[in-house]
């Protein structure tokens, strides 16, 4: 170390703490690249050496096994912060790569270390990168190692695809196949894999589908293989139940053909810095090799199989996210959670005389087991309830008060997220005290280093509870509602009603506006339907909703309905009824309107009185039966009954009628018998109607006249009378 290295170091640098960041790349260089770590741990000399105290040194290994191109090293994360905190003076490691092989991760570490003022050390000598000169060296430095490592993985992918290219290159096989002495892939030796396999491409031509496969194997108890691909029994065949996803990765494998495949996928990392495999279409395949070994199915029934799955399958991709606002009129598409198992509830549409109509349901266990569906819930109901509980809700008071609570509770959370990773970090420092006490103990002192380590998994245990719980926290943390979001939701509270009734408003739009303000809709289906409204200021609505009715019940009119049609038949006809109904906002079960005939099938259908019926039951007269007591023509009585002479009741629409009973007013003159009131009768008229009377009147006229004219006659006419 030169005296201009040494200028560098200042009474500020001392005073923290120097970092040591030790990392191998794999496991097996752990295990065998010990000279590699041996040398990282030495530089706790050279920080000695530079003026630090050893407790003052702190030891970063947590990160052995983890590649240098990993954005996701949390031992390095940890490094980085503590820069960024002021707490570091100098860091330490072997050389760049150690420290990272992405110069996204490189130049954020020298970047943070120059604002704060922190020194980098490898082997090579001690660098300040706030000074140009260094900052361009070490810069150089980790282009250099990230061009490394390219060069180290070109060579590797260059060499096996020049053998993937010739069918040679040894690959993981699927569950069924196996490997001879001389390496040639052959099927598997076990006769009970390979008679598994072969049912199962055999039920699934039966069948025609991934998920009556599944129910197959699970009604018929039957167990399928996969092979362990980690772990201490790599390689292995276990048995286990048939699931969804095992059925649709082995029918989409193009290796039960025959074929050799290379290059069906292709890595890209994502914006968190995670790795993530996309499915290439077969086009980009890098190899595509038929009829290299045995196969279990021919390679025309092989894009058979893929056809029909892709025939069955109604949608592609997950539904059960919660997906962008679409067109369809499920209000809560994306954000209705299943109140049973927690996960996200899907939608499909089913056609009813009023159009589509939503049916939210869960179905992911259901499908990959087999069995049937979770939940299934009828959606119209429940939207009219959310759409009605939205309109009442919302208000710029409300809303406002419910930003103010989004606001607290954000802050809160952070306050409370920073003492747990203040824990975390307690924690963490007191296990590696732990491992540094247990570490410089002499093997010897068996007392001391079994106290010792058991004191060392004590803090290792704490450390994962506390690691756990502020992972958990995190994941829950309420997010704040920035300014610009602020504004949209208080000017959305004027408009919000005359939006939401508008016809011309599209469905999708609604979706948006209801997931401004709604994070999710638990729902649940018991003896009624419960829905939890959680909004996003962190309140909570709970509605009830009565169970949706089947068909028959849709259908059926309701009872409150039949008994004021009941009342109503008192004193009017079904048409005039009907008119009454449809004018009281009463619909039946089978149409939106009334009309005579529906009524007359209610009354028959509910065994309720016609009109005819309760009119004789009050005592009136059907037509010949007053023609009769008034003694004149059935079309004399009609013609009074239209003229208003006589009282009348309209029975039925066709005109029918019944009549009172008709009023008397005096006492035959012939035979004594009332004489009832009607239009034509003279007020000097004796006789009542009766035909005897009648008769018997004109007969006494004759003898009266007879009288005058002779005797004889009149004997005569008296004889005949």
């Amino acid at each position: 170390m030169n005296a201009d290295q040494h200028a560098k170091i200042r009474a500020t640098h001392l005073a923290r703490c120097a970092y040591l960041y030790v990392r191998q790349s794999t496991l097996r260089q752990v295990l065998e690249n010990t000279e590699s770590t041996k040398r990282q741990y030495a530089l706790r000399e050279r920080a000695v050496a530079l003026g630090w105290p050893a407790d003052r040194i702190v030891v970063i290994d947590s990160d052995q096994g983890r590649s240098g191109a990993d954005s996701d090293r949390e031992g390095f994360a940890r490094l980085v912060a503590a820069v960024g905190l002021g707490e570091v003076g100098v860091v330490l490691g072997l050389e760049v790569s150690r420290l990272a092989r992405s110069s996204t991760d490189w130049h954020r570490l020298l970047e943070i270390c120059a604002l704060t003022d922190t020194l980098i050390c490898d082997e090579d000598g001690l660098y300040d990168p706030d000074h140009f000169n260094d900052r361009l060296l070490l810069g150089l430095k980790g282009t250099m190692s990230e061009a490394e490592l390219h060069i180290l993985r070109a060579r590797l992918l260059g060499g096996q695809r020049a053998k993937a290219a010739r069918g040679e290159l040894e690959m993981h096989q699927p569950v069924g196949y196996g490997l001879d002495p001389v390496g040639r892939v052959v099927l598997d030796p076990d006769a009970a894999v390979v008679a598994a396999v072969r049912t199962f491409f055999e039920t699934f031509r039966r069948t025609g589908s991934a998920t009556a496969t599944v129910r197959a194997f699970r009604e018929q108890e039957l167990l399928f293989p996969r092979r362990l691909v980690s772990g201490p029994h790599a390689g292995e065949v276990a048995w286990g139940p048939l699931l969804h996803s095992r059925a649709l990765r082995t029918l989409q494998n193009p290796r039960y053909t025959g074929a050799f495949v290379y290059g069906r996928t292709r890595a890209k990392r994502t914006a968190t810095g995670r790795e993530s495999r996309i499915r290439l279409p077969r086009e980009e395949w890098h190899t595509l090799l038929l009829d290299r070994h045995p196969g279990y199915l021919s390679w025309d029934e092989y894009e058979a199989n893929l056809r029909r799955l892709a025939g069955n399958a109604t949608a592609h991709g997950t539904d059960r996210l919660a997906g962008p606002p679409r067109e369809g009129p499920a209000l809560l598409q994306g954000i209705a959670v299943c109140g049973r198992c927690g996960n996200r509830m899907g939608v499909r549409y089913y056609r009813a005389h009023a159009g589509l109509v939503p049916e939210y349901h869960c179905q992911r266990e259901g499908i990959e087991h087999a069995q049937p569906f979770c939940t299934r819930i009828v959606g119209a109901g429940i939207d009219r309830a959310i759409g009605e509980m939205l309109v009442e809700t919302v208000s710029p008071l409300a809303l406002g008060a419910a930003l103010d609570v989004e606001a607290e509770l954000a802050a809160r959370s952070a306050e409370a997220d920073g003492l747990r990773r203040a824990g975390v970090e307690r924690a963490r420092y007191e296990a590696d005290l732990a491992q540094r006490r247990y570490l410089r103990v002499d093997p010897d002192n068996r007392l001391v280093a079994d106290s010792l380590e058991a004191d060392w998994n004590a803090k290792l245990r704490a450390l994962t509870d506390a690691q756990e719980a502020y992972e958990r926290a995190r994941e829950s943390r309420h997010s704040l509602v920035d300014p610009a979001e602020r504004a949209r939701i208080l000017a959305l509270a004027t408009d919000f009603p005359r939006l939401w009734a508008d016809p011309a408003t599209p469905q999708r739009e609604r979706k948006r506006m209801l997931r401004l303000l709604v994070e999710d809709v638990t729902l649940a289906r018991t003896n009624e339907i419960v829905a939890h409204v959680r909004f996003r200021g962190g309140a909570v609505r709970t509605l009830r909703l009565p169970l949706p009715l089947g068909a028959p019940d849709l259908r059926r009119t309701d009872p409150a309905v039949v008994a004021t049609l009941d009342r109503l038949l008192d004193d009017h006809t079904d048409a005039e009824a009907a008119e009454l109904l449809n004018a009281g906002g009463l619909a039946p079960g089978v149409a939106t309107r009334f009309n005579a005939g529906i009524v007359a099938d209610l009354r028959r259908k509910y065994g309720l009185a016609d009109r005819f019926s309760r009119l004789r039951a009050r005592g009136l007269l059907t037509l010949p039966e007053v023609s009769e007591f008034l003694g004149a023509h059935p079309k004399t009585v009609n013609a009074w009954a239209r003229g208003g002479r006589i009282p009348s009741v309209l029975v039925a629409d066709n005109g029918k009628r019944l009549f009172p009973r008709p009023e008397l007013h005096r006492s035959c003159g012939w035979c004594g018998g009332p004489i009832p009131a009607r239009p034509s009768l003279r007020s000097g008229k004796k006789w009542c109607s009766m035909s005897c009377c009648q008769k018997a009147y004109r007969n006494r006229q004759r003898i009266a006249a007879c009288e005058d004219s002779s005797p004889g006659t009149a004997n005569e006419v008296q004889s005949v009378a």
